[in-house]
């Protein structure tokens, strides 16, 4: 973790945690990692206070009922759902996969109505927290254009959530493909074109 007195250009060895707007995060090096970063409206003030202690401590040691708490609050929809307009969607889905295979190999993502989750394993020598603002940056303002409008697009936090083993893989990466289905947004995985599961549907066949 970074003191007051360590500069924010000073190269650090990996790994190491950082804050960010009271949210920690961990940077892993070349280990898989799960991120959730949401809109700027998708928590109310009020709910987000009642996770406020859950957040501070960070995913990986969150009570796993806390973490379902705050996902099921994601997948209901809350905000502007600006992820909803096709063209918004499809332009945050190309540029995840944008720089596959050159800053991280990309294993699999979902763009829902108001949050993204995507699993990634950075490159060497690439942080996590460096892609997650370029993915940032660069989406808020295309967004802003395509929607016609200004202002905050996404929240300026995000959620990282290191991958243990191969069970903990399989399991995420079946959270990620099913979540718009077990939001009411579509019957099966492949059917939602905002999803590296209808890439690989289209693929596979």
């Amino acid at each position: 973790m970074k003191t007051r007195n360590q500069s924010s250009s000073e190269p650090r060895a990996i790994p190491f945690w950082h804050h960010q707007n009271s949210v920690p995060h961990y940077e892993a090096g070349e280990r898989m990692q799960l991120i959730t970063y949401r809109l700027f409206d998708s928590m109310a003030s009020g709910t987000l206070a009642q996770f406020k202690d859950q957040i501070e401590v960070g995913a990986d040691k969150l009570n796993p009922k806390q973490l379902v708490r705050m996902e099921a609050y994601l997948d209901k929809g809350r905000g502007s759902c600006m992820l909803r307009h096709e063209p918004v969607a499809r332009m945050v889905s190309e540029n995840l996969r944008h720089f596959d295979q050159t800053k991280y190999n990309l294993h699999a993502w979902v763009v829902m109505p108001n949050h993204v989750h995507v699993l990634l394993t950075p490159n060497n020598g690439v942080l996590l927290s460096q892609i997650v603002h370029s993915w940032k940056s660069y989406t808020s303002k295309k967004a802003n254009e395509i929607l016609n409008r200004t202002g905050d697009f996404w929240r300026r936090d995000y959620f990282d959530r290191l991958i243990r083993d191969e069970r903990h893989y399989v399991k995420t990466v079946e959270y990620i493909h099913n979540n718009p289905v077990k939001a009411a947004l579509c019957l099966t995985p492949g059917d939602w074109k905002f999803s590296s599961a209808s890439i690989f549907m289209e693929q596979s066949r």
